[in-house]
């Protein structure tokens, strides 16, 4: 229906009333109809050249109410002409920030130059669009207020570099805020991780240490007691590094590659860590000790385990977790990996009862918290179903 067919619907006396009402909310009102049919009708040129008319009308009205119906009608829809959506962006707060935060008639140029002069709300609307360009992101970790900075690193649809990460805490280091929102982000580089270590504490540190990947170095430091309060796991860290021969060589030139951590590491089904610590202790090639490990039959497997240097005593529960791993598959599901690692330490449990204690320890500590993990997961998969259900 286009805007021709609107007149039957709209008298003369609503046109009149639209640019002449005594109330703003007789106006809010004609105007919240007009831009709904605007943003949904299918127009023609000369219907979009009059509704274009409309807007702008609706645009300069005295009262705030009006505009911001305007402005929330009419954020989402690529109808609202981008000459009005700036101005409606340099308007008071209630109305800029709608379309601000959502309408798709700003160019990257624009949404740029306006960072650079809004205030911090404004700032803030931008940072929280669905997605927020690499460009965009860096000009606000540059000049953004620290409102602004936290809903960006809250935003999973913005595209963060390392540019952004160091502009974010070289301005803003005792913002505790935007520290925890950064490393709450599903990834952030390695050199960004290093640098937080010595910027935050408590719950924080806690929640960056067991959730990125840090410098081999710095983990094996904090695992090492260097830092007051570290209770890193190396066997988590080792899964995260996207270097493992480089990490694994780190632990063994600091002592740290102990038969101990690489037994812990299969029970839990980090393999990938497994083969790097073999080849590194055996001085095979990864490819060598893949092929040892995993299709050379029992001999392949004592051959390697003999040549790491491992205790003999491990042979049959490092042949019962290489077992284990090859009988057990990753579901596909939500939180599957969580899952996998529970089974895999119930089945070395089960198979091998001569663990040390301390690994027996660990591995129990471990399996209470994969199996906390898969159980939270199906529990909000089920809270999901039951709210759409609804």
């Amino acid at each position: 229906m286009g805007i021709a067919s609107m007149r039957p619907q709209l008298s003369e006396g609503d046109i009149e009333r639209l640019m002449t009402g005594e109330t703003s909310e007789e106006r809010a009102g004609i105007a919240h109809r007009l831009c709904r049919r605007i943003a949904t009708d299918p127009l023609t040129d000369s219907e979009r050249t009059h509704a274009e008319e409309i807007i702008k009308i609706l645009a300069e009205d005295a009262a705030d109410l009006v505009r911001r119906t305007l402005s929330v009608a009419l954020r989402n829809s690529p109808r609202l002409p981008r000459d009005v959506a700036l101005k409606l962006a340099q308007d008071i707060e209630a109305v800029a920030l709608p379309v601000l935060e959502f309408s798709p008639s700003f160019t990257d140029e624009d949404l740029i130059e306006l960072v650079l002069a809004a205030t911090a709300s404004k700032q803030a609307a931008i940072a929280a669009r669905e997605t927020v360009n690499a460009q965009l992101c860096e000009v606000i970790s540059e000049h953004g207020a620290s409102d602004a900075i936290t809903v960006l690193a809250r935003n999973k649809g913005a595209s963060w570099t390392n540019a952004a990460y160091e502009h974010s805490l070289e301005r803003f280091s005792d913002d505790d805020d935007i520290k925890d929102a950064i490393i709450r982000r599903e990834q952030i580089p390695v050199h960004i991780a290093e640098k937080l270590v010595s910027l935050v504490s408590g719950q924080a540190f806690d929640l960056l240490v067991n959730k990125h990947e840090l410098p081999a170095q710095v983990a094996i430091d904090l695992a090492a007691g260097a830092r007051e309060r570290a209770t890193i796991d190396l066997v988590e860290q080792a899964d995260r590094s996207h270097d493992m021969q480089h990490f694994v060589h780190q632990l063994d030139l600091n002592g740290r590659l102990t038969y101990s951590l690489i037994m812990r590491a299969l029970c839990v089904g980090h393999m990938t860590f497994v083969e790097h610590a073999m080849a590194e202790l055996s001085g095979l090639t990864h490819k060598r000790a893949w092929l040892m490990i995993h299709d050379a039959g029992p001999r392949g497997l004592a051959a390697i385990f003999d040549s790491a240097g491992l205790p003999r005593k491990l042979l049959p529960a490092f042949k019962a977790g290489v077992n284990v791993f090859h009988e057990t598959e990753l579901d596909g599901g939500p939180n599957d990996k969580a899952r996998f690692r529970s089974r895999m330490i119930e089945r070395v449990l089960t198979q091998f009862q001569a663990i040390p204690k301390d690994d027996l320890d660990y591995l129990l500590e471990k399996l209470d918290q994969y199996s906390e993990y898969a159980e939270a997961e199906a529990t909000e998969q089920t809270d999901n179903v039951r709210h759409m259900r609804a």
